[in-house]
């Protein structure tokens, strides 16, 4: 019986060079190469390194089903589809000499709807004259801070004001500890910024909550972190749901615009961080035949970036602006006369004063948004004020 074992763990080991031998493989004669995500567009500039073994590219996160990727060198190209949490492995042949293990890597999905005891974890949450949603949180016990939450970004990014005045102790990468409400969440990295939202020490971004679903309740002025969706709310029909769509480590929600006789559907990013209607950028607009020369324009300002750089910005109007069912009339919008590319994308952006008239549930586990116009809906907007 011990040889016949021997035997075939012999054959199974055999098995798996052979797999190995088989890995697909592509040619280059230059370092560099290119990776896209095809179902967003998503482009990375890729080093070929031969002293990395594997050498791992990790995937947008994967809403539905699987996700394909181009990888292109100078003179070859391959396409890899990974579903949800696998891996798929390549070769890529550099100068014919140096092979190079490269491997697609999608990480395995966060749910915590299986959790014992479920958690809806309830937080004060404020809102102010400038449309920035903040909560109360303490770094590594100690620290008070307030913070925007900014579904925008990802992890943890606090002003150089708040590191040199709030922050009172060493931040070791890796071991930082955040608390907001009666929850503790690890594993986020720290930015410096020059900016946050109005009277906020800095933000975090939506990953912090992934595999979990998360309320925004403008009624009752509180967010509140659940372990699974409260079944209420697909029972209720005038939460609309919305799909979400990854890009990178930021979302998008299908959006859809109106002017005059044109319509345009797209997918905007859906960033509470930013805190006025929606950012249009023209000249993508104008490459989608929508009549952004229609609008009329409202007052002309500079804005300021993230990094403190000036942006030029026009206000027009844009007549209408769809989530779903419902529907939003004559919005001043942002309207970019350049493209400002986020991570070489050029993108539309739905900001915090349109997204403030609907309650919100962000479902990280099914990966939908769902809506609900609250109180705040039909209030007149900031900039007609």
């Amino acid at each position: 019986m011990k040889y016949i074992l021997a035997f075939l763990l012999s054959i199974f080991s055999l098995i798996q060079i052979m797999a190995q031998k088989k890995l697909p493989v592509i040619k280059a004669n230059s370092p560099k190469a290119i990776f896209i995500e095809e179902d967003n567009g998503l482009k990375t500039d890729w080093n070929i390194d031969p002293s990395i073994k594997p050498d791992a590219y990790i995937v947008s996160k994967i809403s539905k089903g699987s996700k394909t990727v181009k990888i292109k060198t100078d003179i070859d190209s391959i396409k890899i589809t990974v579903k949800k949490g696998e891996n798929k492995d390549f070769v890529i042949l550099l100068k014919d000499k140096d092979s190079c293990l490269t491997r697609i890597e999608s990480q395995a999905p966060k749910n915590f709807s299986t959790v014992k005891p479920a958690f809806h974890d309830s937080i004060r949450l404020g809102i102010n004259e400038q449309n920035t949603m903040f909560v109360k949180a303490a770094l590594n016990k100690t620290d008070s801070l307030i913070l925007n939450f900014d579904t925008g970004t990802s992890n943890l990014s606090l002003t150089a004001e708040a590191l040199k005045d709030k922050i009172k102790q060493s931040l070791k990468a890796g071991v930082n500890v955040l608390s907001i409400g009666n929850k503790k969440y690890y594993g986020f990295k720290i930015y410096k910024v020059e900016l946050s939202g109005h009277g906020t020490d800095g933000r975090f971004g939506w990953d912090l909550f992934d595999g979990m679903v998360v309320e925004l309740n403008y009624d009752h002025g509180t967010m509140v972190v659940h372990s699974q969706l409260p079944e209420y709310v697909k029972k209720d029909k005038a939460y609309e749901p919305l799909n979400i769509k990854y890009f990178n480590k930021v979302f998008f929600v299908e959006t859809t615009i109106k002017q005059g006789s044109k319509t345009n559907k797209d997918w905007f990013l859906f960033d509470t961080g930013y805190q006025r209607t929606a950012m249009l950028d023209g000249p993508l607009l104008r490459e989608q035949n929508f009549p952004t020369d229609q609008m009329k324009i409202i007052k002309k300002v500079i804005m300021k970036g993230g990094q403190g750089n000036e942006i030029p910005v026009i206000t027009a109007n844009l007549e209408s602006l769809s989530l779903g069912k419902y529907n939003l009339k004559n919005i001043p919008a942002q309207l970019l006369s350049e493209s400002r590319p986020i991570m070489d994308k050029k993108m539309n952006i739905l900001g915090n004063e349109i997204l403030k008239r609907f309650n919100i549930f962000l479902d990280f586990q099914n990966n939908v948004v769902y809506i609900k116009p609250n109180k705040l809906f039909n209030d007149e907007y900031i900039e007609k004020q």
